[in-house]
């Protein structure tokens, strides 16, 4: 059966060239074999006049077209001196094309870094944009209201927690992704999948030029995005139906950090990624509840991978995944800020006594995620005078009327938890409540692994291992259901909740894997670290982008081991986050969010965006008309979704979703599912200082004690005065890890992002990361003071050189050892014979470098020479232990003989028995 792999897209590096009259944009792949071209009209003065001719160029082909293009635009032929056609900007996408009162606007991104890695698939952030005027100034009609719509529309900060892939799907979780890899090569046979009409997809075809062994054949697929987490479905809705696909590309709004867990040096990368939902989105206090549609404000919905960073493929390698959801209480309710105070009044605006509006929303649960629902209600119970109790004494009556007619198995469950209180409280520990909660969350939806069980799971065991729910396959495991948090805000206390319910979910995975012996996690471990630091880097995410401020309760409030300089800082934090609710412009950030997401779109006959006294009826479109078929109430779901559960039916090959994915037969060989070249790139000089890999925050780099004799393990617990980060003090832990990274030796400092955008300034644009920048969790912070660095050089820095190395490097080399050096050079420039020159300490003091040594081969191979090279032969036996320890790399382990099998008995007798 041939395989199938997401197809990377083939317009990676963008041109853009004018003329008077015309807007050439040049796309082409990353290795630059691959263009396609973009005609735009700029003598349309409103409308926007895009053509797209869909044949592939080569680089010989697009050069003589702009070649001709060029000539085609001189004002006199024959002239050099003034071109025709000039080039105007690079860029790396497309973010789309936008009108306000006059012409269209095309939106490009100039800037990118890489954020992450999922299986060779790399995951940008958006760095910097450009926002280009179409029209010629020649047909362009002013207006004086122009100039106030580009200054709001430019309010949404494109260069704040934007993402992209050119490959990865992105709005739908990694579950979906590789199910979806599966089941189109399932369903290959039938041929159903390809029944997609529309103009220049990827319907299967017969090309002349593949191969017939099915051994070498693949099917490239490209899925359509979830519209609800891509926040420029509208701006790119103008040409959807006009252009090829790879010019369409879709970014996601939240979070996406990547960190590097080393287990006795086997590499385990852990990314968090969230998607921000773009229906019903805003700022706190003014969007609150839901809309009539059921969307609700703040949804986030956040994805935990796991995967073997030393397999690459998603076919071969290791990969778990684990959801969860957060969003404001799904009823009619919204909060007075009419009066200043730090909390507004909660009112509910519309009574809904059939739960309609709960209904729509889990109604798109039960569709994307399955069964079971399981509802966190984190508000408060008890209050001197009502305020958060309201939403729960509304909540909890909407789900017992939605359940009774839903069949008992698939029930939601609802579980309420007054989280405030019980922090208060000095003899409940508020962690150890929501680890049973989590454990029992983990345990009912169970979580995506594409795997089966290991043999190790056969050896030893673990009762909480064979309860576990899901949906079993025989490749491995489906999470089935989702667990929703809420509070208030969805902020402290939900990303504290959540964070517990991932460190569950991170034992279990990491068993699953293999990587540990019981799925069980201790805080003070370097894992649960380094996961505590990357959901907290989430949380002020999400955070600023809603609140205005960062989180104010974190992890270690909760666990009553803050230190007493947080307390000051979390009242700065309120103080801030009532300021940006109550003086800040956070009505313009909500007008800027409305304009960006085409929820209100210009036009001379409406009154304008600030005109408005208020934007609901723009969020609440279906008030304005009358339902032509009313919904049921007690049939609430959509047709279909029940006889699927619990597994999702937006992950079952039914009809309807088979129309959404586009496929296209190409050769195993084909760039454009060639992810090997396009992660590592082998036709480009790279720097080991500059890679991602290095850059990112790394378990054994910034946690791990640095002195000798600890046990390397990031699973084993450690006391605060034994990590890495003891000798900090009460430094924050962002501080922390910048400052041991400037001073432990054995971490190469992370490149400043003045070099990297100087070092990446080339003709194709400026790539702030071109698979080398820095993640988002270890961008340069300010440095330190020179006491402190210091400091940390004498704890971590130990032994000098000449104890260690035996030698002290010299400010400058002698002039002997240079004259030596120089001699060194010439004999090497022409020498033609194997010979080779070695040297011992030409730059070190207190050594002698007199004489040049004994001149060696350079190979013990005689065949050998400085431009020949002969393979060397390999005997059998090599061989075989190499083709095994291939075998295992991809999960094809092969029975071990009975000498083994007697070692490996007796090791796990003295080990665990």
């Amino acid at each position: 059966m041939p395989l199938s792999a997401p197809v990377i897209s083939c317009v990676q590096k963008l041109v853009l060239y004018e003329t008077r009259a015309r807007y050439f944009l040049v796309g082409s792949n990353h290795a630059q074999t691959k263009h396609r071209v973009l005609k735009i009209d700029r003598t349309e003065p409103k409308d926007l006049v895009i053509i797209d001719d869909k044949h592939v160029y080569s680089q010989q082909e697009v050069r003589e077209l702009l070649g001709r293009l060029d000539l085609g635009n001189r004002t006199k032929i024959g002239q050099k001196g003034s071109s025709g056609l000039s080039k105007a900007v690079s860029a790396y996408g497309i973010v789309g094309f936008v009108r306000f009162l006059e012409g269209y606007y095309i939106i490009l991104i100039t800037k990118r870094r890489k954020m992450a890695d999922i299986g060779g698939h790399s995951i940008y952030k958006i760095e910097d944009t450009n926002m280009i005027y179409i029209p010629n100034d020649s047909v362009r009609i002013a207006h004086p209201d122009e100039a106030r719509y580009v200054r709001i529309f430019q309010n949404v900060d494109l260069s704040s927690n934007f993402y992209f892939s050119y490959s990865y799907d992105l709005s739908h979780s990694l579950q979906y992704n590789l199910t979806l890899l599966k089941t189109t090569c399932d369903l290959v046979k039938t041929e159903e999948v390809f029944t997609h009409n529309r103009q220049d997809s990827f319907d299967i075809f017969e090309d002349e030029g593949l191969p017939t062994q099915a051994s070498a054949v693949v099917y490239g697929i490209k899925n359509e995005p979830y519209a609800k987490y891509v926040w420029n479905v509208k701006l790119l809705e103008k040409i959807k139906e006009t252009v090829h696909p790879d010019w369409l590309m879709y970014i996601i709004h939240g979070f996406c950090g990547q960190s590097k867990l080393l287990i006795y040096g086997r590499p385990v990368y852990v990314t968090l990624i969230a998607r921000r939902s773009s229906k019903f989105a805003g700022t706190r206090f003014l969007k609150r509840g839901a809309n009539c549609e059921g969307d609700v404000a703040n949804e986030v919905e956040t994805e935990q991978i796991i995967h073997d960073a030393s397999v690459m493929s998603f076919t071969a390698g290791s990969y778990s995944s684990y959801v969860q959801v957060r969003g404001s209480v799904p009823l009619y309710w919204s909060q007075d800020i009419s009066t200043m105070m730090p909390k507004p009044p909660i009112r509910l605006d519309q009574a809904d006594p059939y739960a309609h509006v709960a209904a729509l929303h889990f109604d798109q649960m039960l569709q994307r995620f399955g069964s079971p629902i399981i509802i966190l209600n984190l508000v408060k119970k008890r209050e001197k005078r009502k305020h958060e109790k309201i939403l729960s004494e509304e909540l909890y009556p909407a789900i017992l009327n939605l359940n009774q007619f839903l069949p008992p198995e698939h029930c939601i469950d609802y579980i309420a938890w007054d989280m405030a209180r019980y922090t208060k409280s000095k003899l409940c520990n508020v962690l150890d409540r929501l680890s049973l909660i989590a454990e029992n969350v983990v345990k009912r939806t169970g979580f995506f692994v594409n795997r089966p069980d290991f043999y190790c799971h056969t050896l030893r065991p673990d009762e909480r291992w064979g309860d576990l729910g899901g949906y079993v396959t025989a490749s491995g495991c489906m999470q089935t259901g989702v667990l929703r948090t809420n509070c208030v805000d969805c902020l402290d206390r939900t990303n504290t909740a959540q964070f517990m319910v991932g460190k569950c979910a991170l034992a279990y995975q990491l068993y699953a894997l293999g990587m540990i012996d019981k799925p069980k996690l201790q805080f003070d471990t370097d894992c649960v670290r380094l996961f505590e630091e990357l959901y907290e880097d989430h949380g002020d995410t999400l955070s600023l982008q809603y609140g205005g401020s960062q989180l104010v309760h974190r992890v270690k409030t909760y666990r009553k081991i803050a230190p007493w300089t947080q307390h000051s800082k979390d009242i700065m934090q309120t103080l801030s986050r009532y300021y940006s609710n109550a003086f800040s412009a956070d009505a313009d950030r909500q007008d800027a969010i409305n304009l960006f997401l085409q929820v209100f779109q210009p036009s001379e006959l409406k009154p304008h965006l600030w005109e408005l006294p208020t934007d609901f009826y723009l969020h609440q479109k279906n008030t304005m008309m009358l339902p032509q078929e009313r919904r049921s109430y007690t049939f609430w779901w959509t047709e279909g979704i029940l006889s699927y559960l619990p597994l999702p039916y937006d992950e079952v090959p039914c009809d309807e979703n088979r129309e959404k994915v586009m496929v296209k037969r190409l050769n195993r060989y084909d760039e454009s599912i060639d992810t090997y070249t396009e992660f590592f790139k082998p036709y480009e000089l790279s720097c080991f200082d500059d890679t991602f890999c290095l850059a990112m925050t790394n378990s054994a780099r910034e946690f791990m004690p640095k002195t000798v004799g600890i046990d390397p393990s990031p699973f084993t617990v450690r006391k605060p005065e034994e990590t890495g980060k003891s000798v900090l003090g009460n430094k924050s832990s962002k501080e922390e890890a910048v400052l041991q990274r400037k001073t432990a030796a054995s971490a190469p400092p992370p490149p400043s992002e003045e070099a990297i955008s100087s070092s990446s300034e080339d003709d194709s644009g400026t790539d702030k990361e071109e698979e080398g920048a820095v993640s988002q969790r270890s961008t340069p912070v300010k440095f330190a003071d020179s006491g402190d660095s210091t400091r940390g050089q004498e704890d971590f820095l130990q032994h000098p050189m000449k104890e260690t190395y035996g030698l002290n490097l010299c400010d400058f080399p002698e002039e002997k050892d240079m004259l030596i050096y120089h001699r060194f050079v010439h004999l090497g420039q022409n020498q033609h014979k194997r010979l080779f020159f070695s040297m011992d300490y030409c730059f070190c003091s207190k050594l002698s470098c007199a004489t040049i040594k004994q001149r060696h081969p350079v190979s013990f191979f005689s065949q050998d020479s400085l431009y020949e090279v002969q393979l060397p032969k390999v005997d059998k036996e090599s061989r075989e232990i190499f083709e095994n320890h291939i075998r295992v790399g991809r999960g094809l382990i092969q029975t071990l003989c009975r000498e083994d099998v007697l070692m490996y008995r007796e090791y796990i007798k003295n080990r665990y028995m």
